[in-house]
């Protein structure tokens, strides 16, 4: 499946304050912050998105097993070679449509 076919899919409703909490964990990890990203997205373990952020907070960290872990959470498949700027970039279309 293409990368941007893998964005389009349907993450199920989420609300306001979730897509906020999620821009705001993306914002952090973009800043190379993955630990201030890390606190937002562990209180979430439902949303698919925030698997996903989840997933990438522990490429960042180097935790490669755990991002798999979250990986799956998402219902998102793992990349073969996770590379965090695709990833990030993957992530924002994702949350915002584009």
């Amino acid at each position: 499946m293409s990368e941007e076919r893998r964005d389009q899919r349907d993450w199920g409703p989420v609300s306001g304050a979730e897509r906020s909490e999620i821009a705001t964990a993306l914002a952090l990890l973009e800043a190379g912050d993955w630990q201030a990203a890390h606190l937002i997205v562990q209180q979430d373990e439902d949303s698919a998105l925030a698997c996903w952020a989840h997933g990438i907070v522990h490429l960042m960290e180097g935790d490669v097993s755990n991002a798999h872990y979250w990986y799956v959470r998402a219902g998102r498949e793992f990349p073969q070679q996770p590379q965090t700027a695709t990833e990030l970039a993957a992530l924002k279309r994702a949350l915002t449509g584009r």
